[in-house]
This record gives structure tokens, sequence and C-alpha cells, in this order.
């Protein structure tokens, strides 16, 4: 019995320090944060690759003929609010409050939903108006750069529904709430870049 427990003890210890390198950082953690580090770099070149090639279509239609503000301003605002409501379902998972993450987790997860179904509708709308990806210089680069953070959203929607489900099963205990840390964090990197692409892409290109 007793090396039993002591045999478990061990593995438990093991479990514990299974994710720590030598940095301050569960390497879990760090991944996460160089994974974000290359994402940056892709955004970057893609919105950069949009604004070269802004306002240099030759035909249309041109993006003041389609362009929807106000749902996208909606869209904008849903997912902002779902950085706030991430917040608050790790402070529940962080502090054993199950019901707290499960309310605050289940509206991300809407709010993830409710942005991805917006940008499938604007894509299908925009197609019926004529805007098809190869149509002219705007469409390509528009539906590239918004299309791969829509996918970006989708997969952070996927993720954060995963967790989800392990949390209403009660698999995600406080130990456990660096996996949705983890996920959070991606989650905020995904708001980041849609504050950035929503001025440049909609804002900007109504005043032109």
């Amino acid at each position: 019995m007793t090396t039993t427990t002591a045999a478990l003890d061990h593995h438990d210890h093991d479990d514990a320090h299974a994710h720590h390198t030598s940095l301050p950082i569960d390497n879990r953690k760090l991944a996460i944060w160089t994974f974000i580090g290359s994402e940056c770099l892709f955004f970057a070149t893609l919105i950069s690759t949009y604004l070269v090639y802004a306002g240099q279509s030759v035909k249309g239609p041109f993006p003041t003929d389609i362009f929807s503000v106000g749902l996208v301003t909606a869209g904008t605002a849903v997912l902002l609010f779902s950085s706030f409501f991430v917040v608050m379902a790790l402070d529940g998972a962080q502090k054993g409050d199950r019901k707290k993450m499960l309310t605050w987790l289940s509206l991300t997860v809407l709010c993830g939903v409710f942005f991805a179904g917006m940008q499938v509708y604007e894509f299908w709308h925009f197609y019926h108006l004529g805007l098809g990806y190869s149509t002219n210089l705007f469409s390509a680069s528009f539906y590239t750069l918004t299309g791969f953070h829509g996918a970006h959203v989708a997969l952070g929607t996927l993720w954060l529904a995963t967790i989800l489900k392990d949390a209403i099963k009660g698999r995600v205990p406080p130990k456990k709430a660096l996996n949705l840390e983890i996920a959070a964090l991606y989650w905020h990197f995904v708001d980041v870049v849609w504050i950035i692409i929503f001025p440049v892409v909609y804002l900007m290109q109504m005043r032109s």
C-alpha cells in the first residue's frame, strides 16, 4: 500500500511538472505565444497586401457599392464583448466556480458562432452582388484577408466549444484552467486582429 501511494504521489508530481520548462512559464503557454507571434507576421502580410491593392481595381463592384457597415459593426461589437466573456469564464474556471465558467464560456461560443455566421452571410451576399473572388483586385485581397480571419474565428469557436463540452462534464477543474487560458489567449489574438481589420477594410474604404 505504501509503495502504491508513493508511486501515485510520484506520478502526480510528474504531471504537475510535465509542462514546465527552464523558463518561468508553462511550455504550452510559451508555445501559444510563439504561435501567436508567427500569426501576427502572417496577418501583417495579408493586411499590407490589401492596402497595396486598395483603390487599384479598374472594374466594380467597389467597396462603396456593397459594404453594409451596420451589420459588420454589430459583428465587431459581439466579437469584442466575447473577449470580456472569456475572461469571466477563465476567472470562474480558476476559482472553481463551475456555474460562472459555463455561463460565460457558453456566451463566448455563441458570440463566435454569430460572428462566423455573419461573415458567411456577408460573403454569400457579396457574391450575389457580383463580387466573386477573382472579380477584381479588391475582391481577391478582401476575401483572402477576411476569409483567413474568419477561419481563425471558426477554429477558436470550435476550440472553446470543445472546452465547454469538457466543462459540462466536469472535466475542467481549477488545476486544468490553463487549458482554457491558452484558448483564451488565442481568442484575444483573433479579436485584436479584427480590431485592425475592421477600420482598415471597412471604414477606410467607405471614405475613399
